[in-house]
């Protein structure tokens, strides 16, 4: 495919195809992370050999992008929901009454956490992983693992801010 060709298949559709798969990633940076890897596929070659409709022929590569993407992202989120149950069934016994109280009301902060931020705190503030490291592993861009870190961090104040009121 020509860079013209592809100039022009960009110009064309990736509106479209962006809002498409934001309807799968739900997000816009997972979003535009398979619009970039969809123009990717065709600067390497994706066959369009017996196309009848180019649109939705992109579409369709779009769709199994982001079938993909959620399977990936289906195995991750329970291999980390697992290693979360782990983590609070009390691999670290405490037994002062207000640090049990304490991490109990802290488990369930980071259970309200949307998952992507809930991993990505669990990964810094756990693992010790550096942003750098957590984007690597998550298979993500740094800044918006950054951005997920700060948001969580925020969340997290606003529901513990109580119960810190309530011990100073």
């Amino acid at each position: 495919m020509t860079d013209h060709e592809l100039e022009r298949l960009y110009d064309s559709h990736a509106g479209g195809l962006f809002h498409y798969l934001v309807t799968f990633t739900r997000t816009e940076a997972d979003a535009r992370d398979l619009l970039q890897e969809l123009f990717i596929k065709l600067a390497r070659g994706a066959a369009k050999e017996g196309v009848q409709s180019e649109k939705a022929w992109l579409y369709r590569l779009a769709h199994n992008l982001a079938v993909d993407w959620l399977r990936r992202r289906k195995v991750r989120w329970d291999a980390e929901e697992k290693l979360l149950q782990e983590m609070e069934s009390g691999h670290h016994p405490v037994t002062d009454p207000d640090s049990v109280i304490l991490a109990n009301h802290f488990a369930e902060a980071m259970k309200s956490l949307p998952d992507e931020q809930r991993v990505v705190m669990q990964l810094k503030l756990w693992e010790g992983m550096t942003f750098e490291e957590i984007a690597e592993a998550q298979g993500i861009p740094l800044n918006t693992a950054a951005s997920r870190y700060r948001y969580g961090l925020e969340k997290l104040r606003i529901v513990l801010r109580p119960l810190y009121e309530e011990l100073t």
